[in-house]
């Protein structure tokens, strides 16, 4: 898998609250990992079912997780470029202005 942090690879092929990335330690079993993540979507997530999560890049018990494949080519699922839409929105902004 991809980190969803510092975008390295590393072994871990399906990650479980408390499995780390050994290059940044960022938490792996997380929202912004996982397929059905979505920023802008009610909860952040397409998982209907799913329970809300208020920190998106902790670790957490969520039975739906799923490692999204999507991050090694570019960024997750409602994500542009591995950033957070209000991210790229700001970059845009200051952009504009610098």
């Amino acid at each position: 898998m991809i980190c969803w942090k510092c975008r390295k690879e590393i072994s871990i092929e399906k990650p479980v609250r408390g499995d780390e990335c050994p290059f940044c330690h960022a938490d792996l079993h997380v929202c912004k990992a996982c397929e059905f993540y979505e920023s802008g979507a009610h909860n952040d997530c397409r998982e209907s079912s799913a329970d809300m999560v208020s920190d998106k890049e902790r670790a957490n018990f969520c039975d739906y997780f799923r490692v999204n494949k999507k991050i090694a080519t570019g960024g997750a699922i409602g994500e542009a470029g591995g950033k957070s839409k209000a991210d790229a929105a700001r970059d845009a902004f200051n952009a504009l202005f610098s």
